[in-house]
């Protein structure tokens, strides 16, 4: 009988601990236990009906064949309309890709840069898949941990001291999953800088929580904010975070056309084009009315007041007021070393948040599965009495550990 082995790119990786988090509290829900997710990253509206409406007509009118690879001629168009009325940037149309999901984009772009060894450095905490799709790739992950007296945010001097020759990418996530720090001018431009000096660094700016910014702040993306470094950025956005998509898989990018070729290879190998329903309806949300983005926005942002309020007024609990996404990062660090009513000793963030589950029935994400402990991460994309109801579980499981 023949044995399966994994290969050994893949021998440490496992499958997404959000996603098994989800499964976990899936089937508790399934044994009849009221069961909070407060786990998924993605909005709890309902695709705009504008947006189906397009899909339906594409199925109607018979796009439902092959498309061009990385995009068709129409969706591409949307894209760099998008690229130059909301961030001022121009980009050619061979320099645009289109794929399924934010994240297969950015895989095809590690896929299709490094080699073994190619370092690319995380600001932790950073979102758990970019670790690992750089491992799959060959590459290593360089973490420079963050902390929340820098609001999470990386700073030029640790950038600095983490740049090697073998480091091929930086990569940026603003607003952030898991943190929600957000980058404005003034803490980019140092960043920029630090870049402008070592030319052999690419930048990879994931700018998929682009319209969850909140008190008004105004985003700046780094292909906008510094154009020299235009030819050595990668920019990656979707319409799954923005219009209630995330189960269209449709992201796209822009960058250089050598790099946006190569990119290509790897899709064509690999999934070839992004569905083609998918595509149609794209077109609609980034072309069609915007207004209920910032609806949208609004709700998150009386959401993410709510529960950092919540979370702050629990004893051993503290949290930061994030800028944007749909997540606090709250830290539990004033928890370790209690104990539970069964005498099991809270020794980490993952046993306070497997404890919030199996004895209160809330589901969270620890902050180690994040680079960075000891902090859990709540999504506040979900339901006012699902929040509600998970904050009040939050406080009487921390009140009982003695």
């Amino acid at each position: 009988m023949n044995t399966f082995g994994r290969a050994r790119r893949i021998a440490a990786i496992e499958v997404s601990e959000i996603l098994r988090i989800g499964a976990l509290a899936a089937q508790r829900r399934r044994e009849g236990r009221p069961v909070i997710v407060l786990g998924a990253g993605e909005p709890d509206f309902e695709t705009p009906d504008h947006i189906k409406e397009a899909a339906i007509r594409a199925i109607r009118t018979g796009q439902t064949h092959y498309t061009v690879l990385d995009g068709t001629g129409e969706l591409k168009v949307a894209i760099q309309g998008k690229f130059r009325r909301e961030n001022g940037i121009q980009y050619a149309l061979d320099e645009i890709t289109a794929g399924a999901g934010a994240k297969q984009v950015m895989y095809n772009a590690f896929m299709a840069t490094l080699d073994p060894g190619d370092e690319v450095i995380l600001a932790a905490p950073y979102w758990t898949s970019y670790a690992d799709m750089v491992v799959i790739a060959g590459g290593q992950p360089v973490v420079v941990p963050c902390t929340e007296a820098n609001g999470f945010r990386l700073q030029a001097p640790d950038l600095e001291a983490a740049i090697t020759p073998r480091t091929r990418w930086l990569l940026l996530n603003s607003p952030s999953n898991p943190s929600g720090a957000a980058y404005g001018e003034q803490q980019l431009r140092p960043i920029l800088d630090v870049l402008r000096r070592h030319p052999h660094v690419w930048l990879l700016s994931d700018d998929i929580y682009e319209h969850l910014l909140y008190d008004g702040a105004a985003f700046v993306t780094a292909a906008q904010l510094e154009p020299e470094l235009k030819e050595r950025t990668l920019t990656v956005n979707g319409v799954s975070k923005s219009y209630a998509m995330t189960g269209w898989r449709l992201g796209y990018g822009a960058g250089p056309k050598a790099l946006i070729a190569a990119m290509a290879v790897v899709q064509s190998q690999s999934t070839s084009n992004p569905c083609s329903i998918s595509q149609a309806a794209a077109v609609a949300a980034l072309n069609g009315p915007q207004d209920l983005v910032a609806q949208w926005r609004d709700v998150f942002q009386r959401r993410r007041d709510f529960v950092v309020e919540r979370l702050n007024a629990i004893e051993g609990i503290s949290c930061r007021r994030p800028e944007g996404a749909f997540y606090t990062f709250a830290s539990c660090a004033g928890l370790i070393g209690r104990r539970t009513a069964t005498g099991a000793v809270i020794d980490s963030d993952s046993a306070f948040c497997r404890y919030l589950l199996e004895s209160h029935d809330v589901a969270v994400v620890p902050g180690s599965c994040f680079g960075l402990g000891p902090y859990f991460r709540i999504s506040y994309a979900a339901s006012d009495a699902d929040l509600r109801q998970a904050c009040e579980r939050i406080a009487a499981a921390c009140s009982s550990l003695a």
